[in-house]
Parts: structure tokens; sequence; C-alpha cells
């Protein structure tokens, strides 16, 4: 019998040299974006024959008796049919959530947070967040954002802010700076507009510096073009410079040292093929990971990882657990193997108690089979290569694919994904519409500045056009029409989405337009895109 130090330096070894567009398309399509409508329940997982759907408070009611599922490990069938088995029989929760949360029914992996809705990721404290993703670390007031981190306030379609930032619009890779529109790659600045790569500097526009009343005069006419917001967003830099790194390749690398193929990093040391991850503690040590943690250390394959994670190999969704391999949602667990949603347990095998002598006996059998399995995919199939240490395989993936991680970061073909079983969503979406509301159409950019139009206080028919429902009253002042929020949008790819209530407040209040396209299409611009 091989001791299972042994299986765990396989991993090390081959994970180290696995290819980056793998690592997006096997591992980030395991984590969605969208929502979609799933037995009544707004879910991340849509309706198919690969997953069970249940609320996520009745799991957690049920989940200490989910060793009930347990199935013993059937030798005449591959280990990815054994797991798939197993990842069907269990009802999953619909969204997954930590701790205490608030308000919160809406959002997918929330913890400690409150007050959000329709976004994923959604952490430590976090509150007022809309169609947001990757939310961290007590930031309030966070819309049509990405990867904002550490107590930041009043951040509108942004993504990559850093630090106690404060009222960030429009702009990307911005570390501890104020009052910044339409600008990228900031550290310490404040009043800026359509600036990129400057430090400690304010009152600028296009990186030139104005006297402070000069600058405030431009400042007022150029966002007076509300309607030139969106193409102004899409034209600046989607690239992140690397700050006070040594030995990294890859985008918006911070603090860091010998870092292949990071994105979105901060406070590493010898990782590679690393996503939008970071703490105060240095990790070290680990290879394909999505999604951060605390005091992480050897780990391999894993998505959404967090607290204390340490010697995982393949899995999903794991949490203050120890010696995870081939796992889904477990928390609390060690020396765990090819279990889904288990909490305080220890040496199982899918799902099934042993004791820990025959769990490591078992777990050689199994990985020495893997070891002799031919890869799940059968395109992917070649000299040497083997089902041991792969990630699971499309044919199991319960999303679909263009509304997960994957293929907003790399565009990926519908062709290509679905040869290797994943599947794809073809219909337009349209999750929290109600029924009967009357739709509105968005039209393309043009000034809204028509006298009345969009004035609160008037009454009577709007029209059906988006443009009806926003514009300066006869005083210059920027509204928006209240009854919006009785409509639902369409835009120009047929998706639905509406404005609630905490989003109209919040364009009320810093004078901002209505968003002319779905929610998931601004995720999209926040990312770059290969």
């Amino acid at each position: 019998m091989q001791e299972l130090k042994y299986w765990m330096q396989k991993i090390q070894e081959k994970r180290k040299t696995t290819d980056f567009q793998d690592v997006l398309r096997d591992l980030w399509s395991w984590t969605p974006l969208g929502f979609t409508k799933n037995n009544g329940l707004i879910s991340r997982y849509p309706e198919s024959n690969r997953v069970q759907v249940c609320h996520y408070k009745k799991f957690d009611e049920n989940r200490d008796g989910l060793l009930q599922y347990g199935k013993d490990y059937d030798f005449s069938r591959s280990f990815f049919e054994n797991f798939q088995s197993l990842f069907q029989s269990i009802p999953l929760p619909n969204v997954f959530h930590v701790g205490n949360n608030e308000n919160c029914d809406f959002v997918d992996t929330a913890v400690h947070s409150k007050n959000s809705y329709l976004s994923s990721i959604v952490t430590l404290g976090s509150e007022n967040v809309a169609y947001s993703c990757m939310i961290r670390e007590d930031c309030t007031n966070i819309f049509n954002s990405f990867y904002v981190i550490k107590g930041n306030q009043n951040v509108y379609f942004s993504s990559h802010v850093f630090d106690s930032s404060y009222k960030i619009f429009y702009s990307r890779y911005i570390k501890n700076s104020t009052n910044i529109w339409f600008s990228s790659n900031l550290t310490g600045c404040s009043e800026c507009l359509f600036c990129d790569d400057l430090q400690n500097c304010s009152y600028y526009i296009s990186n030139t510096q104005y006297e402070k009343e000069e600058y405030f005069q431009k400042k007022q006419e150029i966002l007076s073009q509300k309607w030139r917001f969106l193409s102004w967003y899409a034209e600046i830099n989607t690239l992140g410079n690397n700050y006070n790194s040594s030995q990294c390749s890859g985008n918006c690398i911070l603090d860091s040292s010998h870092i292949e193929n990071g994105y979105g990093v901060f406070n590493m040391v010898n990782w590679r093929n690393l996503m939008f991850s970071g703490s105060e503690d240095t990790w070290e040590n680990c290879y394909d990971l999505i999604f951060w943690g605390k005091g992480t250390n050897d780990c391999y394959g894993v998505t959404n990882f967090w607290w204390n994670p340490d010697n995982i190999y393949i899995g999903y969704n794991i949490g203050y657990s120890s010696h995870i391999f081939y796992s889904y949602g477990v928390e609390h667990c060690s020396f765990c193997l090819g279990c889904v949603g288990l909490q305080n347990k220890s040496y199982c095998i899918f799902n099934k108690q042993y004791d820990k002598e025959e769990w490591y006996e078992t777990v050689d059998k199994i990985f020495s089979q893997m070891e002799q399995e031919p890869h799940p995919n059968p395109l992917l199939r070649g000299e040497g290569e083997n089902a041991l240490w792969e990630y699971f395989p499309g044919s199991m993936n319960p999303l679909y694919f263009n509304d997960t991680f994957a293929y907003l970061f790399w565009c990926f073909s519908k062709e290509e994904v679905q040869k290797k079983g994943y599947m794809w969503r073809d219909e337009e979406i349209k999750v929290d519409i109600p029924e009967g509301a009357e739709v509105v159409y968005t039209t393309p950019p043009q000034s809204p500045s028509i006298e009345g139009e969009g004035d609160p206080e008037s009454s009577g028919e709007q029209g059906e056009f988006l443009s009806n429902y926003q514009g300066y009253d006869a005083e210059g002042k920027w509204c928006i029409n209240p009854a919006i929020m009785k409509k639902i949008i369409q835009d120009e790819k047929g998706n639905y989405y509406r404005i609630v209530q905490m989003e109209y407040d919040f364009l009320m209040k810093h004078w901002l337009p209505l968003p002319e396209i779905h929610w998931v299409e601004r995720m999209r611009l926040n990312f770059w895109v290969s």
C-alpha cells in the first residue's frame, strides 16, 4: 500500500504543469455568475438531470444527515461515475450561505453579510450589494462591480477596487483612492477622470493636472454626458499593473513574488494559475486555485476555498478543512474523499464513514485504480493521460457554461465546450421578472437632455423606451422616474432585468443613468477577456 503522501505528491507534480486555459475552463465553469429558476427557487443551478435543488435553509437543517447518502465504492465503475452517482442523489442548496446573513436570500456564497441581491460571493461584513461579484471585507453600496475588497464604499460599474476607496465609478484597478471616474491603475489618488497609471495625484483629467476650480468645471461638463458613460467605460484600460511584485506574470498582482499566470492577487508567494485571491497572510505552494481563503497552504485544483484550508486536492467550496480530495461543498472536515456537503466529519469516502485504517486502505485502492483509468473526456485522452488528479469533467458540471466565470474571462465557443460535455444556455435571461409587468425596451445611446423628461413628478404614460424614464428636469436636475421599478427592461440581446429600490436610490443619489444592458453583460465589461 502506498502512503497518502505518495498520492499527494502525484497531484502536486501534475498541477504544476497544467495549461492556464484548461484551468479557466475546468475550474471557473463551476462558479456561476448568473442565476436561473429551478424548482420554484432562484438558484445557482439551472434545471437539468445533473443536480437536485432544495432551499439552502432546508439543506442546512438536514446537513447532519448527509451520511445517509453514503455509498460503497464500486470498483467496476470509474471514479467519476461513482462521484456523479453520489452528486446527483443529494439535493444541493439553491445558493451557498455561510454564517449569519441578513436579507441575502438571492446571493450565492453569502458569508456574514446583509442586504444584498442577485450577487455572487458577498462576504465578511459587506452590505448593500447588487449585481456584483467577489465583494469582501466590509464593503458598502456596491453595484454592478467585480472584485471589491476591504472597506470600500459607493462603488459603481467598477472592478478591482481595493483598500478603503470611496466613490469609484466606471473604473478598474483602483487602490486607496476617492472620487474617481473612467480611470484605471490609480493608487492614492483623488478627483481624477480618464486617467491611467497614476499615484498620489489629484485634479487630473486624461493624466493632465488642472487647477481645482477649472477641474470641477470640466468634471461637471463631462458628467452631464450620461448617455456616453457606458461607452467610455468600455474604452478604458482592461489590464492591471503589477505593484511591488517580483518574478510575476499576469495582471493586477500586488505585493507578491514568484507568481505564474496570476490575475487579481495580492500577498502571495510561489503560486501558479491563481485567480482573485489574497489576504493579510502570505500563502505558499498552491496551484490552480480560484477565489480566496485565509491561512491557505498546499492546495491544488480548488475553486472557492476559505478560512484555513490546507492540503486540499481537487474540490469546490471547501472551508475550514484539511486533507480533502475530490469533494464538493464540505465544511469543517478532514480526510475526506469524494464527499458532498458534509460538515464536521472525518475519514469519509463518498459520504460513508470509515475507521482510520480502513480509510487509508480504501483511498489507496481508489487512487491506484484512477491512475489506470483513461481521461474522463475521450477527446483529451492521449498517451500517459489518465483520470487521476483531473478536475471534475464537463459532463458532470451542473451549470450553463456561458453563465459562469469561465465564459466571462475567456471567449470559449459553444461548440468547443459542448464537445467536452458542458451545458449551454440559448434562451434569454429572465430570472427575477414578475409576471404581467410592462416591458420597457432599451434604445441606442442618445442625449436624454430633453427638458422635463424623466421628471419623477410627471404623470401619465412614459412610453416604451428606457430613455423616457430618465433625463434632466427644467432646473437641470437629473431625474429617474420611479415608475421604472414597476417595469421590466429588455436589452438588445433579449435579456430581461429590472431596477430594484436600493439600486434606484443609489442611481438618484449619484446622478447616474439607468443601466442599458443586462447585469450579466455589465459584469462581462469588468473582465479582461481573452
